[in-house]
């Protein structure tokens, strides 16, 4: 049986990408004037370090505490997210991608800039939430995509936004059909409200069912008391908020936690 593209980057059936949570960088209200790019530097580092010693497939760099998100992320954001991926270079042993929220062409930009495989953004549709009206341009973004050599960097469309709902009467199933045919994902990622809160089973599941052929992971909320549920619809689960200490999101990643959510999902595959 051919392998789908997850089980070629990842190495694993049902990878676990983890979050590396960027902490607030320059031009962000939360940014650490007094600590600057190496506080934020060395704070990734522990985490990344953490992830990758806890056994996650793979994690994924984002400016997560760039509260609150834009929809066209300031060059100054890109470079100096680049510049602490490239700090890190050397400390990444797994498979890696970015996510510029919420800017998939600058989320293009870095990943051909620092080589990551993948991105994660939210590229089509038309949307009303916490950001005011949310409106992409996906014809542009893959336009993009192509132009500066980014064809092999892989696309999660998340189709269920965090904070924001879709403008149109439309079922996520319809939803999920058409963005397939009409934008090829890569894959789709289906979502809570927010980082860390739990992806809604019947969702996840009327997405799978819609578009059984393509690949869909569960983006938020997936944790020890779920993952069985989530994994035995979704193809991979990108994980943040439950890997961190006491499992909550503006802490550090607990190893400890890590290790034992991956020993379970390590079990769970092999079964």
């Amino acid at each position: 049986m051919e392998k789908i593209w997850t089980e070629e980057i990842f190495g694993n059936k049902k990878p676990i990408i983890a979050m590396c949570h960027l902490s607030a960088l320059p031009g962000d209200p939360g940014f650490d004037k007094e600590g600057g790019i190496i506080r934020v530097i060395e704070w990734a580092k522990k985490d990344l370090l953490a992830l990758q010693n806890g056994g996650v497939d793979a994690v994924m760099f984002s400016n997560e505490f760039s509260m609150p998100y834009m929809t066209k992320v300031e060059a100054v954001t890109i470079a100096t997210m680049a510049r602490i991926i490239g700090e890190l270079m050397a400390d990444i042993k797994v498979p890696f991608g970015v996510n510029a929220l919420w800017d998939p062409i600058a989320s293009l930009d870095l990943a051909i800039a620092v080589g990551a495989s993948f991105i994660r953004e939210v590229f089509t549709g038309v949307y009303a939430g916490d950001y005011g009206f949310w409106i992409t341009n996906c014809g542009a973004v893959i336009r993009h995509q192509h132009m500066i050599g980014a064809e092999k960097v892989k696309l999660l469309f998340n189709i269920v936004p965090e904070s924001a709902s879709y403008l149109a009467n439309r079922n996520i199933g319809e939803i999920a059909r058409s963005t397939v045919f009409n934008t090829h994902p890569d894959a789709l990622c289906v979502s809570g409200i927010y980082a860390g809160s739990e992806t809604n089973t019947k969702t996840l599941e009327a997405v799978k069912n819609a578009v059984p052929e393509s690949v869909v992971f569960a983006n938020t909320g997936v944790k020890l008391e779920n993952f069985i549920e989530k994994l035995s619809i979704a193809d991979g689960a990108v994980v943040g908020t439950t890997f961190k200490v006491e499992g909550k999101f503006d802490n550090h990643v607990d190893e400890g936690r890590v290790k034992a959510f991956m020993d379970k999902v390590k079990v769970f595959r092999k079964n």
